[in-house]
């Protein structure tokens, strides 16, 4: 099993998260703590940066919606970049991508967070 990659890149408002390995039940726990760490505000959007990660089982979405719902309230959105075919997979038969922000490319991801902070 590929060991579980993350970094964090602040920006104002915004938060880009970047994804490697594998995120399954054994390691989901550590992107959870690391989101917490990495969400200033409930308002912040976050950008999950998922080209290198090669595998999400659904307990790795499930950290992923939890991040969406608990910013959702306070204006905070989530965005999900550079999917490969195994989690774009998974996004795609949950339908969760009617909650999360699908784009093809993590600067295409951080354009939009970074202008929906801006007419805010």
């Amino acid at each position: 099993m590929e060991a579980l990659s993350l970094s964090c890149q602040q920006l104002p408002g915004v938060a880009l998260i970047q994804v490697g390995g594998q995120l399954d039940v054994t390691n989901d726990t550590q992107l959870e703590a690391f989101v917490l760490q990495a969400r200033r505000r409930l308002s912040d959007h976050l950008v999950f940066d998922l080209g290198e990660l090669t595998f999400m089982g659904s307990s790795g979405l499930r950290v992923v919606l939890d991040a969406y719902r608990a910013g959702a309230g306070h204006g905070g959105a989530v965005y999900l970049a550079a999917l490969q075919p195994e989690p774009a997979r998974l996004v795609e038969i949950t339908g969760a991508g009617r909650h999360l922000r699908v784009c093809a490319t993590a600067l295409e991801a951080l354009t939009h967070a970074l202008a929906a902070r801006i007419t805010e």
